[in-house]
């Protein structure tokens, strides 16, 4: 079987194309510009073209006919509107990664199933994924595009540690800050509870949607199994570094006011996401993919990416950027706290 993913060196799209490449039944073709050559398998054929110049993707894959095409980069209505007129007659199936958060906020239940209404005032990135899903919905409706919606919610690999606050360079300075003994900042009472998944476990899920007829149509949610609170998961990463845990809590409300200045966009990220809590019925993909499972806990997980980002210097981006305005939230709750 022949499979081609638009990206395919992401966090999720790696796990499944390592996967697949292991994966004597398929045939796998990657489209993107190239920037991250050495993540990618040697038998993986990889297309260098960017996805928005139509007539040159079109000269790339000439007459191939794909069993499975995997949209991971789709994160505005013009690119599925762009892959329909690319993509229409040129596959059995059209997966499309939506995201989790596109779930109704506030919730409505904690249990999220596929049912879940699909609504987020808060955040334009959940929104943008919720007009996708609609008009794929359509194509597939009226057109009979073979759509497959597939909603992951907070999968990490080996290359960052997940978190609920952190700046626009990613998470290495709050591990910094971890490591130094500095407060760190939790949103909340870090008591909601989230879930995380490693990517070789989402991988799972995914390639059993692959070729399967019963998924046409349809949307998944995937994720893991093992739900923890912030609390839980910011000490498990302490834990993982042998530091002793300096927890500063703050309103997911006063972090938004805050950031909105340095460009932080806690409303969308926090309020329309991680600050509400969310534990999510698997059912639906366990159905097709029996095998589905946390095989990587948080608990070993972080340790595979502290390791892994220890190892590689590119991975320890700093940002005082961030770090000022980390001392500068604490500093000023903590002049608030006096003067009462």
């Amino acid at each position: 079987m022949k499979a081609l993913f638009v990206g395919g060196t992401g966090t999720i799209s790696c796990a499944i194309v390592r996967r697949l490449a292991e994966d004597k039944e398929w045939e796998v073709w990657l489209i993107n510009r190239g920037n991250r050559k050495d993540t990618v398998p040697d038998n993986v054929h990889q297309i260098i073209c960017d996805i928005n110049d139509e007539d040159a993707v079109l000269r790339e894959i000439g007459n191939m006919v794909f069993d499975v095409i995997g949209e991971f980069i789709g994160f505005h209505v013009e690119d599925v509107e762009r892959d329909y007129r690319l993509f229409k007659g040129r596959t059995k199936q059209y997966i499309y990664i939506s995201s989790a958060s596109a779930y109704n906020k506030p919730a409505a239940s904690y249990v999220i199933t596929e049912g879940t209404a699909l609504a987020n005032p808060y955040w334009q990135y959940s929104r943008d994924k919720i007009a996708c899903e609609n008009y794929l919905m359509e194509r597939y409706r009226e057109d009979s595009f073979p759509v497959t919606i597939v909603r992951p919610s907070h999968t990490y690999d080996e290359r960052s540690i997940p978190l609920g606050v952190h700046g626009k360079k990613g998470s290495w300075q709050v591990v910094k800050r971890m490591i130094e003994g500095k407060p760190v900042i939790i949103h909340g009472d870090g008591e909601s509870l989230w879930t995380l998944t490693f990517n070789t476990d989402f991988a799972v899920g995914y390639t059993a949607l692959m070729g399967n007829r019963h998924a046409i149509g349809e949307a998944f949610q995937i994720t893991g199994d093992e739900t923890l609170t912030w609390n839980q998961i910011y000490q498990t990463i302490a834990d993982a570094l042998g530091v002793e845990l300096n927890a500063y809590h703050v309103s997911s409300e006063f972090l938004t006011a805050c950031g909105e200045k340095q460009g932080y966009d806690f409303e969308g990220s926090l309020t329309g996401d991680k600050a509400v809590s969310v534990v999510f019925d698997n059912s639906k993909i366990k159905r097709i993919a029996p095998d589905m499972k946390t095989k990587v806990p948080f608990s070993r997980g972080v340790r595979i990416a502290l390791k892994y980002i220890l190892d590689h210097k590119e991975c320890r981006i700093e940002d005082p950027e961030f770090d000022r305005w980390c001392d500068k939230v604490i500093e000023t709750l903590e002049i608030a706290k006096t003067s009462i």
